[in-house]
């Protein structure tokens, strides 16, 4: 009985390396999962006809096969119960009006919105934002569209890829930052533009930096609202994510989340076989409960004590698997610092002073970047705009138009 016992065991541990290697080597379910059941029938069988042999059982090998056949049969019962119930897909939602699409070379597209400059001296720079995440996009115009446009600048927002009403990529190891910046120099190229603006919020913020390092020439000012890091490996031991924040029902459901059997699995592909990730749990279901993730957080971008987010929670899609492999690309990109300190376009940093972003990754900007001026925003957090709209504004509109700023150059965070 024992024996029998332990080769049941032993048998679900075999079933599931044999999954992880098959996945590697064949990333489609069928194939690295039917793998995982024959690995684990083979393996109980063995053990119990080994057993029944030690026993001196008659028929040992029918019954070792009876029982590897019923434990397999059982196991995968329970395992599709547990891992193979799909997650609730986000409905489908129309595609507003004002949103169009550009076709990249490889046939991608990426979703934009598009707002004129209303001003009769037009300026002939344009600006164009990006959005945080990576994978994480907003929904419509960015705050300060309408002000940007009367100051005479078109104005430019797209899905980058993997993210929004943009394409998935069917190789998800293709998220990358260089196919980023590739795809934002083609969304320079298709706006005909000599050169643009940047303004780039959080993981926004980073990419902004990583095409300046690419093409210094093609950018004529920068400016990084909340940025994330300029480079993972700058800081190893920061911590630039806000969940610890959580508390009651945002954390009970946040973990939830991210216990759910089926979403643990994932993860393990994701580290071993991406494509093997995707083949298993496709982008709706993953792009659905990366939304539900974000909105458990959505009053993390403010200071600790402030109003809760406010307005409808948008229904732009996350992209998940944009999300998780740009930024495992992101922790091994090389370092940009030193193009970027020989790189003499004016920038803007803009610190917020409850942004979670540690203090130390937003003032690598202000240090390796030689016209840098970074402007404090009291009582705002990592979503700058919410909270301090205002100041917001008059710092990107005065940066553009040459104003000079009153920059903060101290080495310790101003909000200690």
């Amino acid at each position: 009985m024992t024996v029998t016992v332990l080769g049941a065991l032993v048998g679900v541990a075999a079933g599931g390396l044999m999954i992880l290697l098959a996945a590697a080597v064949a990333p489609h379910p069928v194939i690295f999962l039917g793998a995982g059941a024959v690995a684990l029938f083979v393996v109980t069988a063995a053990l119990v006809r080994a057993g029944l042999a030690l026993a001196r059982a008659r028929r040992g090998w029918r019954t070792a096969l009876i029982i590897g056949a019923g434990w397999t049969a059982l196991i995968g019962i329970g395992f599709g119960l547990v891992f193979l119930r799909p997650f609730p897909a986000m409905p489908d939602q129309p595609v507003p009006a004002d949103v169009r699409f550009w076709k990249l070379a490889d046939g991608t597209r990426l979703a934009y919105v598009a707002s004129p400059a209303t001003a009769a001296a037009r300026q002939p720079t344009p600006v164009i934002f990006l959005h945080g995440g990576p994978g994480t996009p907003g929904e419509g115009l960015p705050f300060g569209t309408t002000e940007l446009n009367a100051a005479g600048y078109d104005v430019y927002s797209y899905d980058q890829i993997g993210a929004g009403r943009s394409t998935r990529l069917t190789d998800v190891t293709g998220y990358t930052v260089a196919r980023n910046v590739a795809d934002l120099e083609a969304v320079r190229e298709r706006i005909e533009a000599e050169q643009v603006i940047l303004i780039g919020q959080s993981w926004g913020g980073s990419l902004a930096a990583q095409y300046l390092a690419a093409h210094p020439d093609r950018v004529a000012k920068v400016a990084f609202t909340s940025p994330g890091e300029i480079w993972p490996k700058a800081h190893p031991d920061t911590e630039v994510s806000p969940w610890g924040a959580l508390t009651g029902a945002n954390e009970k459901r946040y973990d939830e989340l991210m216990s759910d059997p089926r979403f643990l699995l994932q993860a393990v592909l994701l580290d071993n076989s991406p494509q093997a990730a995707h083949h298993l749990v496709g982008d709706a279901e993953s792009d659905a409960r990366l939304h539900e993730i974000a909105v458990t957080g959505r009053d993390l971008g403010g200071c600790p004590g402030g109003p809760p987010g406010a307005g409808e929670v948008h229904q732009n899609p996350q992209g998940f698997y944009a999300n998780q492999l740009t930024n495992a690309d992101f922790d091994k990109i090389d370092d940009p610092r030193p193009v970027l300190r020989t790189i003499r376009t004016p920038a803007l940093v803009l610190r917020a002073e409850c942004d979670y972003v540690p203090w130390i990754d937003t003032r690598e900007y202000r240090d390796t970047l030689p016209e840098a001026t970074m402007v404090y925003l009291p009582g705002a957090g990592h979503g700058i705009t919410d909270d301090a709209g205002p100041a917001y504004l008059r710092a990107i509109l005065g940066f553009l138009a040459g104003v000079r700023l009153d920059g903060y150059t101290g080495a310790d965070d101003p909000a200690r």
